[in-house]
């Protein structure tokens, strides 16, 4: 396999390079820190020094050539023996490996300045590193915070970088290696291409699978050539008879040619379709290899995602007094490049979490019958067609008393409705944007991102995350994401005649229920599923499609069970067609959010089929039940006698706490409330119903409360209705922003507790 790198310039190269490298020396000599270094676990870090080194050398870095020269020395002295490597000497080279990464950042404008600004510093770090080849360095007697021992990886894989040389154009590579070339070398391809090449092995694959129903039609053309062979025997045998009128030698001749070539042209026939059926299934096989291939070449082991991960928790359990070592369980478990790029930011801010909330002080475990150590170990998983991802930590867990204090001193909720809360609706308060349970702000933590930043990549993946805590214990957070964001395995079902895909995952169960089976409640169809009575709607309805030819006469419908975690229902379809994988690509950004879908893919048979968005449709159904949304349950009369009826609001916010205690509050004045949980599904509702007034949240998925407000000020129909913020942020510049977006009013959550409110919804549109 080769690849082109003539798009890029030494120095991206040299980027390249260096990324995969400076990786490979932070992650073993974190490794190597509080155990015995092998000449084995030493290898590799030599080899990424001298690689360095030689690609330094390239591209005139002289800086780096100097430290990965002295760094590749202090390898050599500790393979060879003269050198036992001890925490303060790996902190002289992990000082190292971050000036090479510091290095490889620059541009090509920066180079010579920051040599030039830095080379005393260049200068003291290589005389340090001398120091530490020669011995020179002795290990402190004392350190104030205990070394974490860090678990050794299984196999350690060789540098990537070693595998592909950088060579100018037309030479031999720089330090060639005296090695054979590796079979499995690793060469780069840019994701563009690889996204490009992984659309063309689906458009095959699809091809692929029209040659079957070929094979067919021509298995039937040969059978009915069979057929006219057989007629004309037939003939032949009637005119043989001595009963029959006798035939002219010119028509026996006719009539024998006739046959022959019949039997021919079976021949032949059957010869081709053979032929064609034997080439259409080594290419399906072919195809589908390809397809596979390519699918695999997407994914990366999750361990290319977290090298950074041991020397983070090094550093600052160092920097917070406390003693911590990170374990991996999974670490080959393939992910989505598209996923692993997205995952560093959050799994960042879970470690964090972890070493400041979790993590205890030595002497505190030591006091609760701990080891001084703490643990947070990370577990990855493919599993029911997803990515497991388990970040756990045996620290002092989640202290739910303090929790709920901090929900009503925030003004979230009440005191009392805080104490109807389960743990698990308890713990959902920790995803809210800017919450913390710190009582200082500290560079570590208290300014309440972290886990919004969690929950935020997660949906925009399309996944879930969950937290679970056991006082004195540990803390858990589990997330679930796709495998892939480019191939889904999903249920096909026929809704109006067309074929839907439901996500395999996102699918509770699916049944035929009998029609005996459902009962009416406050003329509402629900089923009892598992003990639980479930909601019924036609998919039809929900998707606002016109009925299908659809026979429901039978006494079975196809039902597909799916939920959110608040909300499960029944979606009544046509028929179900079968699982299928489909490699699936979003709609056209030009269309927008479109309600309740999110993708498409196209069925071996060339037809489109459109990717349902669960949780769209989830809430969709909730508000079509619940009677919040016009359509065909909402009286569209209701619209113009706005004095008959109690004045109407939507609330707009992705936490459903706060979304349900601002709606019991209006209802409890006589307002009619429907609520939406993020910017788009408010969105959709504002435009498709008739509201006297919106109330919205500023930080939410999909959609931010800001954008809502310009949206409904923008359009001519909607810029009438008033917008009332309410928001967490109390800074006088975010309420600048909220107004100059055009909202009417902007409060914060606190006004909950007195009647400014209340009073505000009033001013702006009256008693209800």
């Amino acid at each position: 396999m080769s690849s082109d790198l003539s798009s890029f310039s030494l120095l991206e190269l040299f980027r390249m390079e260096a990324e995969t490298h400076t990786a490979t020396l932070s992650t073993g000599l974190v490794a190597l820190e509080g155990a015995p270094a092998a000449p084995e676990t030493i290898e590799p870090l030599m080899r990424a020094a001298h690689s360095l080194k030689g690609a330094a050398r390239i591209v005139g870095l002289n800086a780096a050539v100097r430290v990965a020269h002295a760094m590749e020395d202090c390898f050599v002295a500790a393979q060879k023996g003269p050198l036992v490597l001890q925490p303060v000497h790996v902190d002289v080279l992990l000082r190292g490996v971050d000036l090479l990464v510091q290095v490889a950042q620059l541009g090509e404008a920066e180079l010579e300045a920051w040599q030039a600004e830095h080379a005393v510093e260049v200068d003291a770090l290589v005389a340090e590193l001398t120091a530490l080849k020669e011995g020179r360095i002795e290990a402190r007697a004392e350190t104030t915070v205990e070394t974490p021992r860090e678990t050794p990886p299984e196999e350690e894989p060789p540098p990537a970088a070693e595998k592909l040389e950088v060579s100018r154009e037309g030479e031999a590579p720089v330090e060639p290696s005296a090695k054979p070339a590796d079979p499995d070398r690793v060469v780069r391809v840019t994701a563009e291409s690889l996204t490009r090449l992984m659309g063309l092995a689906g458009e095959a694959l699809v091809q692929t699978h029209r040659l079957p129903p070929l094979v067919d039609a021509l298995w039937r053309l040969r059978a009915r050539q069979t057929g006219l062979l057989e007629t004309l025997q037939v003939l032949e045998d009637r005119v043989a008879d001595a009963g029959a009128a006798p035939l002219s030698a010119a028509g026996r001749e006719l009539l024998a040619k006739a046959k022959e070539r019949a039997a021919e042209g079976v021949q032949s026939l059957g010869e081709t379709v053979e032929a064609l059926e034997t080439f259409a299934h080594s290419s399906e096989d072919l195809s589908s290899r390809l397809h596979h291939e390519v699918l695999i070449s997407r994914m990366r082991p999750l361990a290319d995602g977290i090298r950074g991960f041991p020397r983070l928790v090094r550093d600052l359990a160092r920097e917070l007094g406390k003693q911590a070592r990170f374990e991996v369980c999974g670490e080959t478990t393939g992910v989505d490049r598209d996923i692993l790029d997205r995952l560093e930011a959050p799994l960042n801010h879970l470690i964090r979490n972890a070493l400041d909330h979790g993590i205890e002080a030595p002497e505190d475990r030591r006091a609760a019958g701990k080891p001084p150590v703490g643990t947070i170990r990370l577990e990855a998983r493919h599993r029911a067609g997803m990515l497991q991802l388990v970040l756990s930590d045996d620290g002092r867990g989640v202290h739910l008393e303090r929790l709920r204090a901090r929900v009503v001193e925030r003004g979230l909720a009440s005191a009392a409705m805080v104490r109807q809360l389960s743990e698990t609706e308890l713990l959902e308060f920790l995803f809210l944007p800017g919450f913390s349970t710190k009582e200082q702000v500290t560079a570590v933590s208290g300014r309440g991102v972290g886990l919004d930043v969690v929950q935020s990549m997660v949906q925009a993946v399309r996944g879930s995350v969950r937290v679970a805590s056991r006082p004195g214990r540990g803390t858990r957070f589990i997330l679930q994401l796709p495998i892939t964001v480019s191939v889904i395995r999903a249920l096909l079902v026929a809704i109006a005649g067309e074929p839907y895909a439901f996500p395999l995952n996102r699918i509770d169960r699916i049944l035929m229920l009998d029609r005996k089976d459902i009962r009416d409640l406050e003329g509402k169809p629900h089923a009892l599923l598992d003990d639980q009575l479930v909601g019924l709607v036609e998919a039809t309805r929900v998707l606002e499609l016109a009925e299908g030819d659809h026979d429901r006469t039978g006494e079975l419908l196809p039902v597909v069970v799916t939920s959110d975690r608040s909300h499960r229902f029944g979606v009544i379809v046509d028929r179900f067609l079968g699982e299928r994988d489909l490699r699936v690509v979003p709609l056209d950004a030009r269309l927008g959010k479109v309600p309740n879908l999110n993708s498409s893919s196209v069925l071996e048979d060339g037809w489109p089929v459109l990717v349902v968005d669960v949780e769209d449709l989830v809430r969709s159904i909730d508000n079509l039940l619940s009677g919040r949304r016009l359509g065909k349950l909402a009286a569209p009369a209701a619209a113009h006698h706005p004095a008959r009826a109690p004045r109407r609001i939507l609330v707009v916010d992705d936490s459903i706490t706060v979304r349900e205690l601002e709606r019991q509050l209006l209802e409890s004045r006589g307002y009619a409330v429907d609520t939406a949980a993020d910017g788009v599904d408010g969105w959709n509702a504002v435009r498709s119903a008739h509201y006297d007034l919106v109330v919205s949240d500023i930080d939410m998925p999909r959609m931010d409360g800001i954008a809502l407000v310009r949206h409904i000020k923008s359009d001519a129909r909607l810029q009438s209705i008033p917008v009332v913020v309410v928001s967490y942020k109390d800074r006088e510049e975010d309420r600048i922003k909220g107004l100059d977006a055009g909202a009417n009013s902007y409060l914060t959550k606190s006004s909950f507790h007195d009647q400014t409110f209340l009073t505000t919804i009033a001013d702006l549109i009256g008693e209800a």
